[in-house]
């Protein structure tokens, strides 16, 4: 959404409209079309001599090399048009991907800066900005200057009859004196509530204006779609990757203090009771009922340990039984509807399980509610789960939370975690997941 000139947080009784000529923002934009002018200068000519430079010396040996080092300059002043967007316009946009060689050396370098996109698509900037920096720097300036210029004209207009000889400003005229000029008092006021118009105007107008030169900057001077996805994949490698980490974390810490240590408490009463099976046959057929005890509950342990790594019943009859086994065992009533007319892949339903299995436990933990609703609807190619509570609300995916990992471990799926939670509830979260039959 874009919020260049949002209302005061506080309420303030002046219209934005009224505020917007004197917002840091509106000349933070003015002041970066009044420099794009020099800078594109500067970089038109220097692609241009670039090119006529590498050009012309293709003949020689020495032409290629110089391109090369003329589109690594182009690169350079990419980063400082980067700098200045980041610093006027608030936009940020990443470094592109950086020149790598296949092998030492200046020819692998030279090889490298050839073959790079970025390269050639910083000198296509520094090309095709040009003109669209003069474009909008005489607009802009003509147009707010002209503004300014307009509203304090009852502050300057006597300059004309004490400088020019005329009342003021002249719309039209013989050349022999006869003329309409702007002097009465409805006429000044009139061209003063024009340029106040203009005025008005100026900082959506510069806005506009700059928002050509925010495409640019990242389409040309930013990172390929290409890289991007591929430094979204690595990054969602990396969270898949800890995530299986945790997990096997998780299940060895589970086995070493749950049923590893019961079983080895059950091994010890067993020889017990073998050593007073003949002394004493009734306490050791009281040991022996303990520690068939301690077999059930050891049981139960390897069983639930088995469900929080994949149940069985979502691998033999789907999501619709799953969940409704998962519901009963929360703490709060929930009610459960699954709409799916086929089965997913099953690492999203595997996902979609245990998303549903974690936000069930936030609301048996923390939301303090006393009904919850879990649906799950396919729509064109996305798995939808939804989980609504009416407990105290405050959910949030910030750093620490639970939610926080979760969305994590959506994202590294092209997933989404949507929450919605004001204090005091009610509570709405959605999960949504690529469709993959």
């Amino acid at each position: 959404m874009d919020t260049a000139y949002a209302p005061h947080p506080r309420g303030s009784r002046v219209p934005v409209g009224l505020r917007a000529p004197f917002s840091g923002r509106a000349w933070r934009e003015f002041l970066y079309l009044f420099l794009s002018l020099p800078v594109s200068i500067v970089m038109f000519a220097y692609a241009v001599t670039v090119i006529s430079l590498g050009a012309g010396l293709l003949v020689t040996f020495l032409g290629i090399p110089v391109l090369a080092g003329g589109l690594a300059g182009s690169r350079a002043l990419g980063s400082l048009e980067r700098a200045r967007a980041r610093g006027l316009l608030g936009q940020t946009v990443d470094e592109p991907e950086p020149i790598r060689a296949s092998k030492p050396g200046l020819m692998a370098w030279v090889g490298a800066v050839l073959k790079s996109g970025v390269s050639w698509r910083h000198l296509l900037y520094s090309l095709l900005h040009f003109p669209w920096a003069v474009f909008s720097f005489v607009f802009s300036l003509t147009f707010w200057s002209l503004g300014w210029g307009l509203l304090a004209y009852p502050l300057w207009r006597w300059t004309f009859p004490a400088y020019l000889d005329q009342p003021g400003i002249q719309m039209w005229g013989d050349g022999s004196g006869n003329g309409f000029y702007l002097d009465t008092p409805a006429e000044i006021g009139f061209v003063s509530g024009v340029g106040l118009l203009l005025v008005l105007a100026g900082p959506w107008v510069v806005h506009g204006l700059t928002q050509v030169d925010r495409v640019m900057v990242h389409g040309l001077l930013g990172p390929s779609p290409l890289a991007t996805r591929v430094s979204q994949l690595e990054s969602d490698r990396g969270v898949v990757v800890d995530t299986a980490a945790a997990d096997l974390r998780r299940i060895e810490r589970d086995l070493h203090d749950g049923a590893q240590a019961r079983l080895v408490s059950l091994a010890m009463d067993l020889g017990l009771a073998k050593e007073k099976l003949a002394e004493d046959p009734q306490a050791a057929a009281k040991m022996v009922d303990e520690a068939h005890g301690e077999v059930k509950i050891a049981l139960q342990e390897l069983r639930d340990l088995a469900r929080g790594i994949h149940p069985a019943i979502l691998t033999d009859r789907g999501l619709g039984p799953a969940l409704s086994a998962l519901s009963a065992r929360c703490t709060v009533p929930v009610k459960v509807s699954v709409d799916l007319d086929r089965r997913p892949a099953a690492a999203i339903e595997g996902i979609a399980y245990f998303t549903a299995s974690e936000l069930l436990q936030n609301v048996s933990k923390h939301a303090r509610a006393t009904s919850a609703t879990l649906d799950v609807w396919h729509t064109a190619d996305r798995v939808m789960v939804l989980v609504t509570d009416n407990g105290r609300g405050g959910a949030h995916t910030g750093n620490g939370t639970g939610l926080a990992g979760l969305t994590e471990r959506l994202d590294a799926v092209d997933g989404l975690l949507i929450v919605d939670s004001p204090v005091g509830g009610p509570t709405s979260i959605t999960a949504e997941l690529p469709w993959r039959a």
